[in-house]
């Protein structure tokens, strides 16, 4: 059967998200996903606005692949999920079964080609389409491994190392060729496809990166339920699906017209969840684990109360971000909780041409002091996490200019000093403010009156309570990996310039 490949071509070049002013001291996560099955529906639809709710995952590219019963049909472009789906492209779209996929780059560079989803032929299952989060770390290796045996590579993704590992690997239906060839692959990924038979999702062995099952529709009803697999459970929400549950570390989930089933891969290890979708990544408004992300931060903003209160007369967060943790601390210590900071939405995860006076402007695009909240008041400024710091400067020097009397900052995540090889776009350690400096030469660094940060143990303690003894992945945090590293990459990244 003919693959039908409708991609647009390249958009105009446009900054990366790392590059967008006031987004500097937060890390960049890889991707999101939104699968859908759901024979007699819109599933272009669905999948757009599935999308939109995991826009926080990814800003440099979307993609959707449906499958009508004798086509796929593909399109995929730079830019923002509203950019590059106006309602004709939209309307192209059609069929029964949908993968969508919105991508900011760890492996591979901001480009058209390592735009997903990537659609590839297999010899017995036809046209496949595979969504990838998460980031591999034998990449290198699978890679020179495949060329040896005569690949040849369009992309420098890591996502078309697994498109082309699966393409070479038998099996007469697609959970059967994923059992074979993903003991293979190494590192942190949740995958989603869709064949001529319908919607396949998996995660690796570990689970480091989310991926949750829900259902759409009445299954009394003529036609049934349909079934999507997201990224998180906000964007299950958004189109009126319930969560069933979490794809289990090492799980095979296939969907098609005969129902759900399950099988699994790999030996079974102890999971090693990625610590940040609870500090950062994942929207307050999705649940993890069973567990309200919005409540798990309000925990980490007690917690650092207990640990480290500060003298002070009214508690802000860094928007939106920080806030939930704010709360919580505020509640914990007593103080009155205020918004002092205006966050403008309209420049927030953008696509700003490079201008240099707008790059000078730098926070005061973004974030905007309330001066009657803070002229003549000790604050304390709550944030879920610094890596660079560059953006904590230029805040607590914005809260001083705006009549704050004290700036101290609290930080609702341990310090981050080690790299992350598993989807976190963190260089090396020489980017990272707290990786060799003291508190106190991190504290000077910024300009604030004092600075602390939750502790491991406080952290480990907020997740822990309700998880039912999940294992977290602290990496960054505390440098111990969950995954065998490749010594090159290991010392690239982990070395200390100066």
């Amino acid at each position: 059967m003919g693959l039908s490949l409708k991609a647009a071509s390249a958009a105009p070049a446009s900054l990366r998200a790392e590059e967008v002013e006031g987004e500097l001291d937060k890390p960049h996560e890889a991707c999101g996903i939104f699968g859908v099955y759901a024979p007699g529906q819109d599933v272009a639809q669905l999948c757009y606005l599935g999308l939109y709710a995991l826009q926080h995952r990814g800003q440099e590219s979307a993609g959707i692949a449906t499958f009508d019963g004798s086509e796929m049909r593909l399109h995929r472009d730079m830019g923002l999920v509203g950019q590059v789906f106006p309602r004709e492209r939209l309307e192209q779209l059609r069929g029964s079964i949908g993968i969508g996929h919105t991508r900011y780059s760890t492996t591979g560079s901001s480009r058209l080609s390592n735009a997903q989803p990537f659609t590839f032929e297999h010899g017995q299952l036809g046209p496949v389409a595979l969504a990838h989060n998460g980031n591999l770390t034998n990449t290198q290796a699978l890679h020179a491994d495949l060329v040896e045996e005569g690949q040849q590579f369009e992309t420098s993704s890591d996502s078309e190392v697994l498109a082309r590992l699966l393409a070479r690997t038998p099996g007469e239906r697609l959970d059967v060729v994923l059992q074979r060839a993903l003991p293979r692959a190494q590192g942190a990924y949740s995958l989603g496809f869709i064949t001529r038979e319908g919607l396949v999702a998996a995660r690796d062995e570990l689970g480091i990166r989310p991926l949750c099952i829900g259902r759409l529709g009445d299954p009394r009803a003529p036609g049934g339920a349909g079934y999507i697999v997201a990224s998180e459970t906000c964007a299950l929400d958004v189109v009126g699906a319930q969560l069933v549950r979490e794809v289990r570390p090492g799980e095979i989930v296939s969907i098609d017209h005969e129902g759900l089933r399950s099988c699994s891969f790999g030996t079974r290890r102890q999971p090693a969840m990625c610590s940040f979708e609870f500090i950062y990544f994942a929207r307050p408004d999705s649940v993890l684990q069973e567990r309200s992300l919005y409540e798990v931060r309000r925990a980490m903003g007690r917690r650092l109360a207990e640990e480290a209160p500060a003298e002070a007369d009214v508690v802000i967060p860094l928007p939106d971000s920080g806030t939930p943790a704010a709360l919580g601390y505020a509640e914990q210590i007593g103080l009155p909780f205020a918004e002092g900071m205006v966050k403008s939405r309209y420049i927030n995860r953008t696509f700003l041409q490079p201008d240099q006076a707008l790059r000078d402007a730098g926070v005061r695009l973004k974030f905007n002091p309330m001066r009657h909240v803070l002229q003549g008041r000790r604050v304390v400024l709550v944030d879920d996490s610094i890596v660079r710091g560059s953006t904590s400067r230029q805040i607590v020097e914005a809260l001083r200019r705006a009549g704050a009397l004290e700036v101290h900052v609290r930080v609702a995540s341990p310090p981050i000093r080690y790299p992350c090889f598993m989807g976190i776009d963190i260089a090396s350690r020489s980017e990272l403010i707290a990786a060799g400096r003291t508190l106190a030469e991190v504290r000077e660094l910024i300009g604030a009156d004092s600075l602390a940060y939750l502790s491991l143990g406080g952290l480990r303690q907020a997740l822990r309570a309700g998880s039912q003894g999940v294992g977290f992945c602290f990496a960054c945090l505390d440098g111990a990996y969950p995954v065998q590293v490749p010594q090159q990459l290991e010392m690239d990244k982990l070395a200390l310039e100066g």
